[in-house]
């Protein structure tokens, strides 16, 4: 392993277990520590307005409407920056770019600490919710960067320690919230807080990550990747995964408040708990999926989530709080084991579609990870979409029955298609003779997706 000014390193072979053994490990779990710092921080900012909004009474003259339809557009814009940040570490680098992500989340920061106080235009409110969208994108490079400095066997683990790092700053910018609520602090003060952090993340990926000469600007292979249908397939079932923890982590506080007349401080109380319960289980999800297979995980993940949802609408319906809240707080949990599943199964499928072109080695390895790189962005963009289809189905269930009951019957629907969509791509055994994805077929393992 070798370097060059800028910390580049030119020789990367994770594959190889010497090398991992001696030095790799050690570089990719540093990268990977402050590369979930990054994100974190990332999370924190792009959910923050799923925390304002509770600070927002009737002063601020904002209808339950309106802030549905803000924090839609804030989800919204962290999905499409997924995109180009996935492909800007492999312009400038997985530690350079980093640097700029993080030191990027200043602006929509500091542009809310100006104009959060009542009096406030809400064009003006949409126009910096949309800012705080870039918070979205730094989950994608952070993804494609920590993708490329982990072997195969141990990617579960590494995608979902580094995507659950990430996902736990929503809980934890709402336990914040909790705080300041309760001690009587308003915005101002939660914003204030983030500002250094924001300054401390960017100084220490500077100090303490690097960036994989190997992992080169390669525009074919987001070419490859938008042309291959699994790319596709795993979008949909990430919507169905991310685009629920992230829809709910945006919406369960309004929820609470419009549904159930809940006070901000007595919404803040429970919001943070499925959050924080979904990030920290997402890089169990990835290690089950490490051993038995993302495709079975995640097929009755899909399962649980669907009964999940059952009782709330039965809850919903009821009005019962406790069995509510407590139904939420499961299925955000299910939420972070599927994202850490469904995540795992990208590189599996990339990596058996190199077997059945006939490479091995270093060559199936590099092919893997090209593909899988740069589909992360892809996935995670349309995945994030999810989260604005969430807030939107909430927004006009509450406008059309006054409670989120039909936005939890369509959450059904869409359950039970990724859950058939799973089991007839990647677990069904194909007839003889097909080339359909199959991880059972031991009979054909030049096509054998059992990694997945």
């Amino acid at each position: 392993m070798t370097a060059r000014s800028g910390r580049w390193i030119q020789q990367w072979d994770p594959e190889d277990e010497t090398f991992w053994n001696r030095t790799g490990e050690r570089t990719a779990r540093r990268n990977l520590l402050f590369s979930v710092l990054s994100e974190h921080i990332g999370f924190s900012v792009w959910t923050m307005w799923s925390v304002l909004v509770l600070f927002m009474g009737p002063e601020y003259g904002l209808t339950p409407a309106d802030k549905f339809l803000l924090t839609s557009l804030v989800t919204l814009v962290g999905a499409v920056v997924r995109v180009p940040y996935t492909f800007a570490v492999a312009v400038f680098g997985g530690r350079n770019w980093t640097i700029v992500s993080a030191g990027l989340l200043l602006v929509p920061t500091v542009a809310a600490f100006t104009v959060m106080e009542p009096g406030t235009s809400f064009s003006t409110f949409l126009l910096v919710g949309l800012l705080a969208g870039i918070g979205g994108g730094n989950f994608a490079s952070s993804m494609t960067n920590i993708n490329a400095f982990f072997p195969l066997r141990k990617k579960g683990w590494a995608l979902g320690l580094n995507a659950g790092g990430g996902n736990i700053g929503v809980p934890v910018i709402q336990l914040a919230a909790l705080a300041i609520i309760g001690a009587s602090g308003g915005p101002r003060v939660l914003l204030g807080i983030y500002i250094p952090l924001i300054v401390v993340a960017a100084v220490l990926a500077a100090l303490y990550m690097d960036n994989l000469a190997s992992v080169k600007n390669d525009t074919g292979a987001a070419k490859d990747a938008a042309r291959d249908p699994h790319t596709w397939i795993m979008s949909f079932l990430y919507i169905g995964t991310f685009g629920s923890f992230i829809g709910y982590s945006f919406a369960f506080g309004q929820v609470l408040q419009n549904q159930f007349d809940r006070t901000p401080l007595e919404a803040a109380y429970v919001t943070f708990i499925g959050p924080l319960l979904g990030s920290l289980i997402r890089p169990v999800g990835g290690s089950l999926a490490d051993r038995y297979g993302g495709a079975r995980i995640t097929l009755w993940n899909f399962v649980a989530m669907g009964a999940a949802t059952a009782v709330l609408i039965v809850a919903s319906m009821q009005k019962s709080l406790a069995l509510f809240t407590g139904a939420f707080v499961v299925l955000f949990v299910l939420t972070g084991l599927g994202n850490g599943s469904t995540y795992k199964m990208i590189p599996g499928i990339f990596q058996a579609k190199a077997r059945a072109r006939g490479l091995t080695g270093e060559a199936a390895a590099a092919y893997g990870r090209r593909l899988s790189g740069a589909s992360m962005g892809l996935i995670g963009a349309v995945g994030a979409l999810g989260g604005v289809g969430i807030n939107l189905a909430f927004r006009q269930s509450f406008l059309s029955y006054g409670s989120g009951t039909g936005a939890f019957v369509a959450f059904l629907a869409c359950y039970a298609v990724c859950f058939a969509v799973t089991w007839a791509v990647y677990l069904r055994r194909p007839a003889a003779g097909t080339d359909a994805p199959n991880p059972a077929a031991e009979e054909k393992p030049q096509l054998s997706y059992a990694e997945v």
